[in-house]
This record gives C-alpha cells, sequence and structure tokens, in this order.
C-alpha cells in the first residue's frame, strides 16, 4: 500500500467517523459476504432505511424523497417484482442497526440506505452474520467493504476523473490546496492519490487555517509557490461556502490568473449560480454528473410527486435500480457481491456506475469549464463503461 494510500486511510477512520472497533467487521474478508439466493417467482424484498422519524423536518424531507425516488425505480423495472419496505432510522446508529435486523427478519433480502456513514456501518455490522449486503447512501470510503457498499460519490472518483481529463491535456504539475478541516484533509490525500496514480507531479500541497484571516495569511504563499514550482495546475478542494470564494478572488490578485495556472475544483463551482462571476472561477475545470440523465430524472420525480427532487434521492433510485437489474440478469445470484460488482455497472439516475471490489464506486462524471459565467461541458460523462473518463 503506498505512503498516499495509507494516509487517506488513517485519516478516513480517524478524522471523519471515530467508529472503532465496528470497523474491523464491516471491512473483513468479502468473500464472507455472498448474499442470500433469490426465490425464483418471488418478489424481492428489499429494505430501504431512510433518516425519516428524527423530528427534524430537513431529514424528514430526505427521507420522503429517498422514498419517492426508490418507488419511481421500482415502477420503472420491466418484469421485475421488488417488495420494498420503508424503515425510519431517524439520524440513531443504533436504531438503524436494530431496523437493519428487523428487516431482515421480516425477510429482506438486501438493504438500501441509510444516510449517515455511522447508521450506515452499524446497520452493515448488525445483518453480517445473515450474509446481507448493504448499498449505503454514505460517500464516506471508511465504511465501505465487506457487506457495505456506498453510493454516494466519492472524493477520489472525482478528482480521479479531473486529474485524468488534465493529463491528457498536458498539465502533470499540480500543486494542491486544502484547508485543515476533517474532509479537506481526505479530500487532499484522495487529489494527491489520483495525481500520483495517473503520473503526474505533486508539486506543492499547501493548507491554510479554515477562517478568512487564514486565508487571506495564506494567499501570497500559494501564489508565490505556484510559481516558483513551475505548477501548471492548481488543484483547489474548497467548496463555494467556505474558502473557495476568498481564493479565487485574492489568487488572481496577486496575479495568479487562469492564465497563469489551469484552476481545478474538486466540488461543484456552479452551485451557487452567484459563484460562477468569481474571477478565478472563469475558465476553471470542475467535474458534473450527466447533465442528460439527471434532467430526466428530475423531470420524472417532479411529474410524479410534484416537487424537485433532494439532490439525495437519486442515490435510492440507483440503489434500488442496481438491485432489480442484477434480479432479471443475474436470477438467483442476482444479490451476491459478485453480481453487486460487476464491471458492466448500472444505468442510474445521474449517469452510469458501477460498484467496485472494496465497496467504493465508480461514477461517470462529466468535466465542465466557466465562460463568460456559463457553465460549459468540455468533457461529456461517458454512456458507458470502459470508454474515454471512465
Amino acid at each position: 500500500m503506498s505512503k498516499v494510500r495509507f494516509l487517506l486511510r488513517r485519516l478516513l477512520l480517524r478524522r471523519l467517523v471515530l467508529l472503532g472497533a465496528m470497523f474491523a467487521l464491516a471491512a473483513c474478508d468479502p468473500s464472507a459476504f455472498g448474499g442470500p439466493r433469490v426465490q425464483s417467482g418471488q418478489p424481492v424484498k428489499v429494505a430501504l432505511l431512510v433518516p425519516g422519524g428524527s423530528g427534524d423536518a430537513q431529514f424528514d424531507l430526505i427521507a420522503r424523497d429517498l422514498t419517492n425516488a426508490a418507488r419511481l425505480a421500482v415502477a420503472d423495472l420491466d418484469g421485475v417484482a421488488i417488495d420494498l419496505q420503508v424503515y425510519e432510522t431517524g439520524r440513531s446508529a443504533q436504531r438503524a442497526a436494530q431496523l437493519a435486523q428487523q428487516a431482515v427478519a421480516d425477510g429482506a433480502g438486501i438493504i438500501v440506505g441509510p444516510l449517515d456513514a455511522s447508521s450506515a456501518n452499524a446497520a452493515a455490522v448488525a445483518v453480517a452474520g445473515q450474509n446481507v449486503n448493504v448499498l449505503s447512501f454514505s460517500n464516506n470510503p471508511a465504511i465501505a467493504g465487506g457487506n457495505t457498499f456506498i453510493l454516494g460519490n466519492t472524493f477520489q472518483n472525482t478528482a480521479d476523473r479531473l486529474v485524468q481529463y488534465g493529463r491528457r491535456n498536458g498539465k502533470s504539475r499540480y500543486m494542491v490546496v486544502s484547508g485543515r478541516t476533517a474532509a479537506e484533509e481526505v479530500a487532499n490525500a484522495a487529489v494527491i492519490e489520483a495525481i500520483q496514480s495517473r503520473g503526474g507531479t505533486v508539486v506543492g500541497n499547501s493548507q491554510f487555517s479554515m477562517s478568512q484571516e487564514g486565508v487571506v495569511a495564506a494567499v501570497p504563499a500559494i501564489a508565490e509557490g505556484a510559481v516558483a514550482s513551475g505548477a501548471d495546475a492548481l488543484f483547489l478542494t474548497s467548496s463555494t461556502q467556505d474558502a473557495l470564494p476568498l481564493l479565487t478572488q485574492l489568487l488572481p490578485e496577486r496575479g495568479l490568473t487562469p492564465n497563469v495556472v489551469q484552476y481545478i475544483g474538486l466540488t461543484r463551482w456552479d452551485i451557487p449560480a452567484s459563484a460562477l462571476s468569481l474571477p478565478g472561477v472563469q475558465g476553471s475545470w470542475f467535474a458534473l454528473p450527466d447533465a442528460s440523465a439527471t434532467q430526466q430524472f428530475r423531470q420524472r420525480f417532479t411529474s410524479a410527486y410534484g416537487n424537485n427532487p433532494h439532490p439525495l434521492a437519486g442515490l435510492a433510485y440507483d440503489g434500488v435500480a442496481a438491485v432489480g437489474a442484477l434480479v432479471k440478469s443475474r436470477g438467483s445470484n442476482a444479490l451476491t457481491r459478485s453480481a453487486l460488482t460487476q464491471r458492466n455497472g448500472f444505468a442510474g439516475a445521474s449517469g452510469v456506475f458501477r460498484f467496485r471490489d472494496n465497496g467504493t464506486n465508480q461514477r461517470a462524471l462529466a468535466v465542465a469549464t466557466v465562460r463568460n459565467r456559463q457553465v460549459i461541458v468540455i468533457d461529456p460523462a461517458p454512456r458507458r463503461l470502459g470508454t474515454a473518463g471512465f
């Protein structure tokens, strides 16, 4: 294992969830989790664990949209009978574990959800002895492995897509800029891993305190370091909700304009729309889901339920759609680990995706830039696995 991979795993385990010994069971020998056999001619019982019932209106809304998206996926299945059973976990890992066990006792052959990493890990541990796999909505790779798969897009997937595009377009010397937070330290390690695995060179790795004063104090050294190192790409891990607006304003003012270095973002730089006017964002690169697939899902969801889906809703659609596709193509072996990790992957709400052997996922992403404050896709999301960009 490379030093970067080791660092990434250590940071994920130590800083994000700190669940201690429970990870050992969820990440044990993958061959132990084959999955129950599907009975011919019988509906497949799928348990959907959603974060409703906590009294928090925001999470009740997420739970509603996850449930509706899953039901939309069931309705889309052709020749496959899915018996979807919904369980509300709130935001309690203990309750998630209890309901996972209840779902299996009720006959569920696979679990889709829950949302939080801690709840997902607890649920997976609870049903590991019953040979049941869990497709969590989390994007935290620390819980992946064993009988746990994650549906959420990961830092690693996004970083790899962007570095791959950069390498194809002549970018080889990368400076990475991150805030000193738990999430951005993990993101930083993911970016470095992607650069090195794609044959690029990390010429600088600058971190700053996550405050206005910290950003302002760090900007001169970042700008000088990028020029002195000969960086041809500046990879920023911050989002528009934290340090990105200040960084992309101050760095160009220090002479590090988009004409000097290629700005690349690990997060969505088009949300909110006002971010598209930032100086450093012009000409930048960042990743997006497949626009046509996302729009089609949004339109169908809105037509069916009368509201725009929550951004996480598509994950429930993907989980149920994947189960349905496997039941149709794999029959009695549909819920096994080998079926879930098939290289052909699945068609999802935001494009094609597949599960990796380690329980993480690979999702098709487009690369976009900003021109005249408009988002322009410069490399579309792949529509098939095994093509360029995937």
